[in-house]
């Protein structure tokens, strides 16, 4: 493993690349007594994460990806700081199965966004295993990038002009559609046209709350901090629908496809991207470089079917990278 405080030479020796990948634990199994069990603490907590359980990616079935032991950033300030600690720090998602999902007992993160960081990260020069990822609510994305406290963002992350203005993203790694989440036994709801007088529920500050607000003012919206709170609050008759990106959704319906079903088609286009300090061009490109080679070497495809393509749809083509100017 690197030395974190080493220094960065211009002309570094060659070191033989490497590969990463923590070690092997099996996938936990899950039950339908942990379900009750999540919904009892749900309804006695106000919706803690938990429901429904934990369910991801099998560690052995994860990609590895080879370290680029010669690659440096010097004109990123983020690199450089991220270069001299020995590891990047990432924010993240923690309540999205297949996604960006942390697992209560063993702090682990696990998902498809968690692979891009990870090999994000090998591509850029630091050690994947090494990463410090920290979960930051959507409505606290910008701030963290803005304050230093990330240095780079990866969870379900829309690209958009307004955010464009506070931020800078590379990608779109992803293209989603915002979509709706509802209970199996539910027959009115088959898309947004039908949720007049119902309770949705959506995360504060997010891109889905954002549309149904305004363009279906009839719903009764209401928000959390996360996702799972939303999910909990569906499972037990609290709201009507949960909605946001149908990956999101996808992913909580095949946790418990016996309760859950996602309805209708989805109803926009949501491109994930790459969240960087907005100044930090040097950075951004580099991403951008990145995900286009780890899509031409099959590691995006493999991290897609090991992690999202779990819930039965097939990896789609990567959509094109938008390689904006800087400004």
């Amino acid at each position: 493993m690197k030395n974190p405080a080493r220094s960065a030479p211009v002309h570094a020796p060659r070191v033989p690349a490497r590969t990463s990948r923590a070690s092997a634990r099996a996938p936990r199994t899950v039950v339908r007594a942990l379900l009750a069990a999540a919904l009892a603490l749900a309804a006695a907590a106000c919706g803690k994460d938990g429901s429904p359980p934990v369910k991801g990616p099998a560690q052995d079935a994860l990609p590895t990806y080879t370290v680029n032991e010669d690659f440096r950033l010097p004109d990123s300030p983020t690199w450089v700081r991220a270069e001299r600690r020995g590891y990047f720090v990432v924010g993240a998602k923690e309540d999205q199965p297949f996604l960006g999902e942390r697992d209560p007992a063993s702090g682990e993160f696990t998902g498809f966004d968690i692979e891009i960081a990870r090999m994000m990260s090998a591509s850029l020069g630091l050690d994947p295993d090494r990463i410090r990822f920290k979960t930051i609510a959507s409505a606290n994305r910008e701030t963290a990038l803005q304050n230093g406290q990330v240095d780079f963002y990866v969870g379900t992350y829309t690209i958009n002009d307004n955010r464009k203005k506070l931020v800078g993203f590379a990608g779109p790694y992803y293209m989603a559609g915002q979509g709706l989440l509802v209970r199996k036994d539910e027959t009115e709801i088959k898309g947004p046209e039908d949720l007049s007088g119902k309770r949705v529920c959506s995360a504060s500050g997010s891109t889905p709350y954002q549309r149904i607000r305004d363009d279906f003012p009839e719903a009764d919206l209401v928000a959390y901090d996360s996702y799972s709170v939303c999910v909990d609050n569906l499972l037990t008759y609290q709201v009507d629908a949960v909605t946001t990106d149908d990956a999101i959704l996808i992913g909580y319906a095949a946790k418990v496809p016996e309760e859950l079903k996602v309805v209708g088609k989805p109803f926009s286009e949501e491109p994930y991207g790459i969240g960087v300090p907005r100044e930090d061009n040097a950075l951004r490109f580099a991403l951008d470089d990145a995900l286009e080679e780890r899509q031409k070497n099959g590691d995006w495809k493999r991290a897609y079917e090991a992690t999202l393509g779990l819930s039965g749809v097939p990896a789609p083509e990567p959509p094109p990278i938008d390689r904006y100017p800087a400004g």
